[in-house]
């Protein structure tokens, strides 16, 4: 998953790395027991952090004076964790990245070894449809003008040189199944009112009609394509970005829809055209663009009966989140459409005019995306997708120069690449919890108004439970986890990290959710949230 390095002038794709499948609650991406000390009383668990096992190896630190660290990687030598073995009930094992220089450093007791995967185990990747801005060139998969029963459909040497072989790779050096979902960012220029890829314009005509109808069956054309190579997707969505084909002059490939558009699309042409196709249990998420946009997007949508029997779920970015309340968007979202999933379908760092475009080592992008992914998962999102996994030290190649930065950085001129701290904090997710996991909630013991921890606590389909624990402030904070008829984890979250606890419960528990973080007080008399 990610970018790969093959030749210019090939399009690299804009992959999405990503953990998480949303049916219910799913997050695909783990073994070593660790034996802590019991006590005879509440189980007050201690902790000590042992080197490497065997089979893992450490981060190669590089520091390239942006505040943290990267891991240097080489054709011969790259950072990798053991696979994870869930501890007995009452043990415990914890997880820790930070600005100072750890990245999943493990806590733990004695280790013994099971078979999974050596890296942190993403399992959903998004494919763009063509051509998009991080493609080297504007085309689409059929530009031979007038072309509306498709006869000059072809893939291009983007698709069967780049991405296929990619997308097999990466299928075959999994041990879980890689989901994928497909995005387009713009239909061939001879059906758009504009008559080009870039710039305000939309379909030609009205939903129903021959350019509709083509639009839909172009969706059919690409998965009966890739599914000749063995690929078959999970899910499409219905248009990367439907807004952005609605403003004049916008700078990279775009479509543009309003909500009432898209819904009548829905309606008309791509549900029953998906539904009457080969790819029988294909899923269709709606919206794909910014969160600001909900619920009334959803309203419009999902109010039409025949358009929302076709769709399965809600797809969002998350560019415009300084302008969307999360409770006034995902939640309410949620509270009236509670049968259709939400997914985060893009993020990427480095992406406003005003930023950098890349900065290797820098904390404080993982950190915001250890933040929005608590914030989402908190708020009934289900998955969440980064833009892109693999980009070279400029945050390209992209035609349109909109560079961003990533969590893997590559070095080509010298054969390395660079995990940035947004990695290792995707890893603090996707790495621990696996498809079919369940958010539950914690009842909190607040002590300190001053500080503040993020969380989140999930039960996974194992019986294990997992509490993910950020925090973004410059000071150490102390708390307790409590766990009805487990006992107690007694921890510190050190300033600027990122911390996964993860724990097997009580056979026989059902899913009684642990509770806390508990402030216990540190650094100042600031206690945690």
């Amino acid at each position: 998953m990610g970018e790969d390095g093959a030749q210019q002038p090939l399009s690299p794709w804009r992959c999405i790395g990503v953990w998480g499948r949303p049916e219910p609650w799913g997050w695909a991406h783990d073994r070593h027991h660790a034996h802590a000390p019991r006590s005879s009383g509440p189980c007050h668990s201690t902790t000590s952090a042992s080197p490497s096992p065997a089979g893992s190896h450490p981060c190669n630190p590089r520091d390239f004076g942006h505040g943290s660290l990267v891991c240097e990687c080489s054709a011969t030598y790259c950072d990798t964790l053991d696979p994870v073995t869930l501890p007995p009930a009452g043990n415990f094992l914890m997880y820790e990245s930070s600005k100072a220089g750890k990245r999943l450093e493990r806590s733990e007791g004695r280790v013994q070894r099971s078979l999974t995967a050596p890296g942190i185990e993403y399992n959903l990747v998004r494919v763009p449809m063509a051509s998009c801005d991080f493609s080297v060139r504007l085309y689409t998969y059929a530009d031979v003008r007038g072309d509306f029963a498709l006869k000059h459909f072809n893939l291009t040497e983007e698709d069967t040189k780049m991405k296929i072989p990619i997308l097999q790779q990466a299928q075959a050096m999994s041990r879980k199944p890689v989901l994928l979902y497909a995005s387009p960012w713009t239909s061939p220029t001879w059906m758009k009112t504009n008559g080009a890829m870039t710039g305000r314009g939309t379909l030609k005509g009205k939903p129903g009609d021959k350019y509709h109808k083509t639009w839909a069956n172009y969706f059919i054309k690409f998965l009966d394509e890739y599914a000749k190579h063995n690929l078959t997707f999970w899910a499409v969505t219905s248009g990367n970005e439907p807004t952005a084909g609605e403003i004049i002059f916008y700078p990279f490939q775009c479509l543009g829809f309003s909500p009432e558009h898209q819904r009548d699309f829905i309606a008309h042409d791509l549900g029953p055209a998906l539904a009457n196709s080969s790819h029988k249990g294909i899923q269709l998420i709606m919206l794909d663009d910014q969160r600001v946009m909900l619920p009334y997007w959803a309203e419009v949508v999902l109010k039409d009966p025949v358009a929302a029997s076709y769709i399965n779920g809600i797809g969002i970015h998350w560019y415009l989140d300084f302008l969307a309340p999360i409770d006034l968007t995902l939640s309410m979202t949620h509270h009236l459409f509670p049968n259709y999933y939400l997914l985060s379908t893009e993020a990427s760092a480095g992406s406003y005019f005003w930023e950098p475009r890349v900065i290797l080592g820098g904390w404080d992008r993982g950190s915001k995306y250890s933040h929005s992914i608590l914030t989402n998962l908190n708020n009934y999102v289900t998955g969440w997708t980064d833009w892109n996994l693999a980009l070279d030290l400029e945050g390209g190649p992209n035609w349109s120069k909109n560079y961003v930065d990533s969590p893997i950085i590559i070095d080509s001129s010298k054969d390395l690449f660079y995990k940035q701290p947004m990695f290792y904090h995707m890893g603090h997710f996707s790495k621990f919890l696996p498809e079919g996991s369940q958010r539950v909630g914690l009842a909190t013991e607040q002590k300190c108004y001053q500080c503040d921890l993020e969380y989140s606590a999930f039960l996974r389909p194992d019986g294990a439970a997992v509490v993910v624990v950020l925090n973004r402030t410059p000071m150490d904070i102390s708390f307790v986890i409590s766990d009805p008829g487990i006992g107690f984890i007694e921890a510190k979250a050190p300033a600027d990290s990122v911390q996964t606890y993860l724990w097997m419960r009580q056979k026989g528990d059902p899913g009684r959710p642990p509770q806390g973080p508990q402030a216990q007080g540190e650094e100042k008399g600031a206690p945690l949230h």
